[in-house]
């Protein structure tokens, strides 16, 4: 590697060259003959090379003019690669069920989940994911303040499955990283609410310093939100950020049962 084509710090560039990590993130995702996987900030494809080996069908995407021309000319033998050169924020998510194997670019990561878990929520299966250690713990915050968080946990099963040191990076990040494990869980309701499921979070979470009751009271009336609380187990006098994904879901169908819906948050 010449030194003109080294990663760019600033995009979050840093080529994985652990092949124990490797390992785990495909084992990890538990991928088959059968799946389709995106590789997401492929680099010089080190990951890519291993995916082939299992999947029926990887996509290598990446950002970097010269390294897709790389990517082009080592996998043109192959026969189950496609190689995409996009910003993943402007790639066309399949729409049919994928999963994802991938270092991602640390610049980009609450685009990523975004995409992938809200936005592709029908098809995304989930899969193992490199990214920097400080996001990912935030996914595992007790309280949760981020809308979408509690919607990924809705979701999703998120493991944080070990720390990453710098050395397994060309060249070593300034930051910490970790493996995330990510599998998706049996949809609790059609996901064509998934906007007014994240709509009814936003609203409740607009002032996370509100105990439970007060936030609720936004939305239900006293007696729904004491038969709520009665129903679910709901502790009125916790800050709304304490609430589970599971208590979160339950709140939220009950206003689609007993609310009207043009008192539903949009």
């Amino acid at each position: 590697m010449t030194k003109k084509k080294l990663p760019v710090r600033f995009t979050g560039q840093h080529f994985t060259i652990d092949k124990v990590l490797i390992k785990d993130a495909i084992r990890q995702a538990n991928i088959s003959n059968q799946d389709t996987v995106l590789d997401i900030g492929a680099g010089k494809g080190f990951l890519t090379v291993h995916l082939l080996k299992i999947a029926n069908n990887v996509v290598a995407i990446e950002n970097d003019t010269a390294l897709v021309e790389h990517l082009r000319k080592l996998f043109s033998d192959a026969r189950n690669v496609q190689v995409v050169g996009c910003d993943f924020r402007n790639f066309a998510v399949p729409k049919f069920p994928f999963k994802v194997v991938s270092n991602i670019p640390y610049g980009i990561t609450s685009d990523i989940f975004k995409i992938l878990m809200f936005e592709s929520l029908g098809n995304f299966l989930g899969g193992s994911i490199v990214l920097q250690l400080e996001p990912a713990q935030k996914l595992f915050s007790r309280k949760l303040y981020n809308p979408y968080t509690v919607f990924y946990h809705t979701f999703f099963d998120l493991k944080l499955v070990y720390e990453v040191g710098p050395e397994s990076f060309f060249p070593p990040p300034t930051v910490k990283s970790a493996l995330l494990n990510i599998k998706r869980k049996q949809l609790f309701f059609d996901f064509k609410f998934k906007a007014k499921y994240l709509a009814f979070i936003s609203c409740l979470l607009e002032k996370p310093d509100l105990s439970v009751k007060t936030a609720l009271k936004s939305i239900f009336r006293k007696s729904q939100v004491r038969s709520i609380s009665e129903k679910f187990g709901l502790n009125l006098n916790a800050q709304i950020v304490c609430l589970s994904p599971s208590q979160w879901v339950n709140c939220f169908l009950e206003m689609l049962e007993v609310v009207p819906e043009k008192f539903h948050p949009s």
